[in-house]
């Protein structure tokens, strides 16, 4: 299973695809290019809804969807209190609960939301969670610009109030922009309730959610729970089914959709909670155990790393995180989003501090993955001090625990002994790139620094690995570079080295590139056929010189 979580259709990571496309900008920077995606996904609202509207109201409908990075025109004409199917297993039906479940604050964070999509998120928590047991529901408005989350939305919380109880919607605003990470906490300062449970102001609440994960954290305070999730497509707004999934991520500490893992198979219950490493966001906890162990990073900025961080830390320093099937939420997966420039850059760094301060040894994969160097990457990642101190004073498991015991399926790389972009020195403005996937064939392209160029590998065992690193163990997307037929090829490594195949290489930093067994060099050479003026070639050693970004350790002679 590869789905990423985090709210994208698509994975914003990989928007090159295509060389005939305009450049994005340099350094990772995805500004320019998720404007591009959006334009892109623009098209799309269109493919299976709103065909029989006027010029006008495609254009109303348009301007909104490119605002919010959902349909929301369509959602200002649904109801508030739609019913959505019952997507719980059988059994979870069936199921009895303690009759003194502790009280829970649902809190939702927004900027600039639809007010209909967040109305109908309040509306549906309130309808579908047992009145004994929401004690408040609490809005964090992270300094929205929007005019009808001011007066609008205080009408709906004052009418509200006067049926429920005074004080039943809080409503927290900042008075500028937090981010996602710091507008939780301050959603947590806010409550009152035993158990807190921290939402995005896109979702629709489904029969039962709450009961299951008030029990589960009734009978184990240090549990933190996640519900499992559905989609609200961004279009239609219909409702499509997930399958059960377990939370992890990769080494970007980008969050993923999991099979759940064989010792819940074996249980053949699909009611089960599901052991989880990590969390995709949205999640429920006891309100004092989170702040015992730690609240979230508020040194992180915006948005990104931080549900990975919390799952991390939980593990490590003696909790644990759950899923369970029994507590169903629907959650809109944007098609981009609206509300920051640079998300990358954001995810990047919170990322690096995650590294940092929990990961041990195994920090590096995060730096290459991100291919920053180990040493003097030039970006801030903030103080990391008082997270590092809460790690002694918790007594925290070391990170290799966390992989052998709770995340085994996470794909280690501690045989990469170089990482980055490669370059050779006869065009110093093009970079070693896959080219079209279908293709299999190695290009050099116009350096633009981002994926896939910036993720190549070299392995002690040397092998020239291209593509991001292949997050899990079942996943095997990793390509290496392969002597066939005398033509550089990409191929499937595991593939490659179950045939027997060409794909060992001596590369000596400023040096040649060279096939060990065909003892061909791989070069560039000048092509008046190919739409690019240089080709690479495997031909007879003429001295030309390779680089690459990063060094971990003295490369293999």
């Amino acid at each position: 299973m590869r789905r990423i979580c985090g709210g994208y259709t698509t994975d914003m990571r990989r928007i090159y695809n295509g060389y005939a496309a305009d450049m994005p900008q340099k350094d990772g920077d995805d500004s320019a290019s998720s404007s591009d995606s959006a334009s892109d996904s623009a098209s799309s609202l269109f493919s299976h809804w709103g065909r029989d509207l006027g010029p006008e109201s495609r254009r109303a409908a348009l301007m909104k969807f490119r605002y919010y990075g959902y349909n929301g025109y369509l959602s200002d004409r649904i109801s508030l209190t739609r019913p959505i199917p019952d997507l719980r297993p059988d059994g979870c039906r069936n199921m009895s609960y303690s009759p003194d479940l502790p009280q829970l604050s649902v809190i939702f964070i927004f900027v600039n939301e639809a007010l209909s999509v967040l109305l109908r998120s309040v509306h549906t928590a309130i309808q579908r969670t047992p009145r004994k047991l929401l004690r408040e529901i609490i809005l964090v408005d992270d300094h929205s610009s929007s005019l009808e989350l001011k007066d609008h939305l205080q009408s709906f919380v004052d009418e509200t109030n006067s049926q429920h109880g005074p004080g039943f919607i809080k409503v927290v605003r900042h008075d500028k922009q937090e981010g996602l990470i710091r507008s939780r906490v301050s959603g947590w300062r806010a409550a009152s309730a035993p158990v807190v449970a921290l939402f995005d102001a896109h979702v629709e609440f489904n029969t039962g959610w709450a009961e299951p994960i008030l029990q589960r954290i009734k009978e184990d305070r240090t549990r933190v729970v996640s519900p499992s999730f559905d989609n609200i497509k961004y279009d239609t707004f219909e409702i499509e089914e997930y399958p059960l999934s377990a939370q992890g991520f990769d080494w970007e500490l980008w969050c993923r959709y999991l099979n759940p893992p064989k010792s819940w198979w074996t249980q053949r219950n699909h009611t089960a909670p599901i052991r989880s490493p990590a969390l995709i966001g949205c999640f429920v906890v006891d309100r004092k155990y989170f702040e015992e162990i730690g609240l979230l990073d508020e040194g992180m900025e915006i948005y990104g790393g931080e549900n990975v961080e919390l799952g991390i830390r939980v593990w490590q320093c003696g909790g644990s995180v759950e899923v369970l099937p029994c507590s169903r939420i629907a959650h809109i997966e944007r098609a981009h989003k609206p509300y920051t420039e640079n998300l990358t850059a954001h995810v990047r760094r919170n990322a690096l501090r995650v590294a940092e301060v929990w990961m041990d040894q195994y920090r590096s994969h995060v730096f290459m993955a991100w291919n920053v160097p180990l040493q003097n990457s030039d970006i801030d990642i903030g103080d990391v001090s008082e997270r590092k101190a809460l790690r002694s004073r918790l007594k925290c498991r070391p990170f290799s625990w966390f992989l052998s015991n709770i995340y085994p399926e996470l794909r280690s790389y501690g045989d990469t002994v170089a990482y980055g972009v490669l370059k050779n020195s006869l065009r110093e403005d093009l970079c070693l790139d896959q080219g079209p996937d279908s293709d299999n064939v190695p290009i050099m392209y116009l350096c633009h620094g981002m994926t896939p160029q910036q993720n190549i590998y070299y392995t002690s065992s040397q092998q020239l690995h291209l593509g991001v690193l292949s997050p899990t163990i079942d996943d095997d997307d990793n390509k290496c570079l392969v002597d066939v037929n005398s033509r550089p090829r990409l191929l499937e490594c595991s593939y490659a080295a179950a045939k027997h195949m060409k794909l060992t290489w001596t590369f000596t930093q400023g040096g040649s590139i060279q096939n060990s067994e065909s003892q061909r060099c791989l070069e560039l050479v000048e092509s008046r056929q190919s739409e690019f003026s240089f080709q690479l070639v495997l031909q007879d050693c003429s001295g030309q010189k390779w680089t690459i970004t990063n060094i971990l350790t003295v490369l293999p002679q």
